[in-house]
């Protein structure tokens, strides 16, 4: 692994473990209302929790080159992905570098397969 690669997991590591104070969380409509079902408000909050829990405790395969950026996982019976992308500060475009903090807003985007 690359010392960019490596700095990069390091950085995706963190938006996942929710320590990332410019990382957005985002999670769609529909893998929110799957989890919740028709529980109302209190039902997506411990959606969520559940959905950011299983993301923080996932454990990413050994590869090399690994910019662990994108999981599949189940909770609760369901199929889950989620997927780190990398924009500039104004989250218009691209971010040139991605292992510099500095220049990059990450967005982890939390999902169904059929919402990809």
């Amino acid at each position: 692994m690359t010392d960019q690669t490596s700095r990069i997991a390091a950085l995706n590591d963190r938006c996942r473990q929710g320590l990332d104070p410019t990382g957005r969380i985002v999670i769609t409509a529909t893998c929110l209302a799957t989890l919740a079902g028709e529980g109302g408000k209190v039902a997506e909050i411990l959606a969520q929790a559940q959905i950011m829990a299983a993301i923080r405790r996932y454990v990413f395969k050994p590869d090399n080159g690994c910019e662990r950026a994108r999981g599949d996982l189940v909770i609760a019976g369901h199929a889950i992905r989620f997927t780190i992308d990398y924009y500039d500060l104004s989250l218009e475009w691209g971010s040139e570098d991605p292992a510099d903090p500095l220049v990059t807003t990450r967005v982890m985007t939390i999902m169904l397969p059929s919402d990809d």
